[in-house]
């Protein structure tokens, strides 16, 4: 019977395991805040989004401010163009930083270590101090005013491959070495065998590559040079800043912040439980 009640004691909860749940619940409450109200601010009428002190939830939900958005902003076309830059940079990042890794985790050349420091040294550089010569030399090519010239000069980066190093360099060799005794080529050796096996810092990167680009807003506005067509949403938002000035548009301003974020929450919906994964296993292994 002591025994019983002995375990039954060593479950409960102890006071310091109650204050850090309770801290930690305040922190998500005070991250979700100002998401909730922004897509509860989209949905109230002018009415309430002006109303001292002020309306939590709308009493008449309403789909107003979403219409309005779309006829300030093209927002098919706006968010087009955002899916294509963050896609296929996010996809260009994954393939060159799983290359890069693999060769710098798996493969011994002269001046390893100082290319790895090279690279390592670049993600210290602020990103105003390669705007300019970014710049340059995407017009050098031709590639200014597209969103070509937005996605080139992002397809490799120096934290995707550090990142793809550092788990990379967790993979068995003897499992390499029996794939490549098999006839496995090397491109084959990584995408079949070492790719599986870091799938979730495949997906933390893509998780992190994707929020990044799509909320990209000086490199774009800059090589674009005024193309409206060419715009992501982000920089079509911004048409609406001059909206912002009364508080009867509230609601379209927080319609159209809504509208931008939910694509990347949506990803993390579904990318989540790879992150936490690829989080943990990083903890593990340092």
């Amino acid at each position: 019977m002591s025994a019983a009640t002995h375990s039954l004691t060593r479950k409960r909860p102890s006071g310091r395991t109650a204050l850090l749940a309770t801290l930690m619940l305040l922190v998500a409450v005070a991250s979700a805040f100002p998401l909730a109200w922004m897509v509860l601010s989209s949905l109230k009428t002018p009415a309430e989004t002006m109303q001292v002190p002020p309306v939590w939830i709308p009493r008449t939900p309403t789909l107003e401010a979403y219409e309005k958005v779309a006829g300030v902003i093209n927002v098919g076309r706006s968010m087009w163009n955002s899916l294509v830059i963050a896609s296929v940079t996010t996809a260009g990042i994954l393939v060159t930083s799983m290359m890069a890794g693999y060769a710098f985790a798996k493969y011994s050349f002269p001046g390893r270590s100082l290319l790895f420091s090279l690279l390592i040294a670049t993600m210290f550089l602020p990103p105003i101090v390669t705007l300019i010569p970014l710049y340059r030399m995407v017009g050098s090519i031709g590639l200014n005013a597209s969103l070509a010239g937005i996605i080139v000069p992002n397809l490799a980066n120096a934290f995707g491959i550090f990142l793809m190093r550092q788990f990379i360099a967790g993979v068995p060799d003897d499992l390499i070495d029996a794939a490549r005794m098999d006839g496995a080529s090397e491109l084959l050796i990584l995408f079949k065998i070492v790719a599986p096996s870091v799938a979730p810092a495949i997906a933390a990167l893509a998780l992190f590559a994707f929020v990044y680009h799509w909320n990209s807003y000086l490199w774009p506005l800059t090589v674009l040079q005024g193309n409206a067509d060419a715009y992501p949403i982000v920089i079509s938002l911004s048409r609406l800043l001059s909206y912002n000035r009364g508080a009867v548009n509230t609601g379209l301003v927080m319609a159209g912040a809504t509208l931008a974020v939910l694509p990347p929450l949506i990803l993390f919906v579904f990318l989540q439980r790879f992150f936490v994964d690829s989080i943990m296993g990083s903890a593990i292994k340092g």
